[in-house]
């Protein structure tokens, strides 16, 4: 290998390690959606964490038929692609929720496709520090409620 060989492919490990870390940086933390589907509005957040190229986190919903919360499963990212599984139970069947979709800065377009029933495209956004409020906490020097 020449020094021109050697150099290109010292060059192209390097963007293809900033590639990696740059999507660790960009997808790692809380992202929220929320759509209409066939059950009605559905409200997501997913919270991710990634090492290298996996993917793993949670899934919280809400929806009028209730709330589910499960651990995101086959999770990758590679550059701005991203893919993981959502496994639900619904009605006692085993649903396999599969995601694919794109990272753009603050958003990440996804689709969705559940099982066999149905799919749709949606956006979700990344939860910033100052958009969620802060949890409540007692004042102890506050005077007491009136009645």
């Amino acid at each position: 290998m020449n020094k021109f060989s050697k150099l290109f492919a010292l060059a192209a490990l390097t963007l293809a390690f900033a590639g990696i870390a740059r999507s660790e940086d960009s997808v790692a933390g809380k992202w929220k959606t929320q759509f209409d589907s066939q059950i009605g509005q559905q409200k997501y957040t997913f919270e991710f964490k990634v090492d290298g190229t996996n993917l793993t986190g949670r899934a919280v919903s809400v929806r009028d038929t209730g709330t589910n919360d499960v651990e995101i499963t086959e999770g990758k990212i590679v550059q701005d692609q991203i893919s993981f599984i959502e496994p639900l139970k619904i009605q006692d069947n085993d649903v396999r929720v599969e995601y694919t979709g794109k990272i753009a800065g603050d958003e990440i377009k996804l689709h969705r496709k559940v099982g066999d029933f149905a799919e749709y495209d949606i956006v979700a956004t990344r939860v910033k520090e100052g958009d969620a409020p802060a949890a409540a906490t007692p004042d102890t020097n506050a005077p007491p409620a009136k009645p």
